[in-house]
């Protein structure tokens, strides 16, 4: 529970699905509150949304395959990460023109911004490393080697960035000045980190992990504070810093609530989602969170020219969505 002129009730309901359509995978998508649009990445697509209507404005195409998406609003630009082109591409969100295409390493997966250096910081999985990029100029500065595999990174917006490392159980701090790293914290008994979330006011990390698990972390001194369990495959965590609660979007389809509770945290709910929603993003304006996920099919057959395709399940052609999930609210 929080105070003010509104108070939430710590419980969250499925109000509705927007319907997008289209063939594909999805990844990562992007509240911008403040100019109330919704970007979603859709294979080689992002669309974007009308936060309050959900209606469609525009969308961005012609990519391979979009990982992350990042709005800076102080240079009015937009950072899209293309895994399968291997570029990082700057467009403009009010007219959502492309400005540039910046080649790096191969597959930019996630990115965070970093406001006090002015930095991009973009993960690469195959190379085990983070590539530094200008975003004023759009000049990479320099490619820091993290010594596993980097999932999704988060910024205290004070010079530090915090990136789960997946194969090591661990959470690396970078120097955004330096562009070095300072100090390497084990999540155990958390294994394969991915979705990442941090509390600006008490300092705190939350990393959700593959076995069942979200762990709480001190941002300042690498201590493990508590675990906690959570549904299974998630891949994105987010905090909401005036209700106080941590979600872990889960691929089973659950959506975790973990609250604090005294000197520590517990879950509060399970909230029944949808097979494969395990990403997400907040409008931390009215608190209700997007999931996209879409029908599943069963996993592609081998053929003559793909004798070994991907085990995972396929989605059914036209029905990517977005699920709604809002808060209950009362006085």
């Amino acid at each position: 529970m929080i105070a003010g002129s509104a108070v939430f009730a710590q419980k969250y309901l499925v109000t509705h699905t927007i319907p997008l359509g289209g063939n594909g995978a999805w990844d990562y998508l992007r509240a911008d509150t403040e100019s109330r649009r919704l970007y979603v990445s859709h294979s080689g697509n992002v669309d974007v949304l009308d936060l309050d209507t959900g209606q469609e404005l525009g969308k961005l195409t012609g990519f391979g395959f979009i990982h992350g998406i990042v709005i800076v609003k102080e240079i009015n630009t937009g950072f899209l990460s293309d895994g399968q082109k291997n570029q990082v591409i700057s467009f403009d969100p009010t007219t959502l023109k492309i400005k540039g295409r910046i080649t790096t390493l191969a597959n930019p997966n996630s990115m965070v911004y970093d406001r006090s250096s002015g930095r991009l910081f973009v993960g690469h999985k195959p190379s085990k490393s983070i590539t530094v990029i200008r975003a004023s100029s759009g000049e990479i500065e320099k490619v820091i080697p993290l010594g596993g595999v980097p999932e999704f990174p988060v910024t205290d917006g004070a010079g530090s960035i915090f990136v789960n490392i997946n194969d090591q159980s661990e959470i690396v701090r970078i120097d955004a000045t330096s562009m070095t790293i300072k100090a390497r914290w084990p999540l155990k008994p958390c294994q394969s980190p991915s979705g990442l979330a941090f509390d600006e006011q008490k300092n705190r990390l939350f990393s959700a992990c593959d076995n069942k698990l979200m762990a709480v972390m001190d941002a300042g001194t690498g201590k493990l504070i508590s675990t906690l369990p959570i549904g299974d495959g998630p891949d994105a965590a987010t905090f909401d810093p005036e209700t106080r609660l941590a979600f872990s979007s889960n691929g089973d389809g659950t959506l975790t609530v973990i609250a604090e509770h005294g000197d520590g945290y517990a879950v509060v709910q399970n909230l029944r989602t949808e097979v494969g929603a395990r990403t997400m993003t907040l409008d931390i304006k009215n608190h209700s969170i997007y999931l996209p996920t879409a029908k599943l099919g069963p996993p592609p057959a081998p053929t003559a020219e793909n004798p070994n395709p991907p085990k995972h399940p396929t989605a059914v052609a036209g029905t990517f969505h977005l699920i709604v999930v809002t808060p209950i609210a009362s006085r």
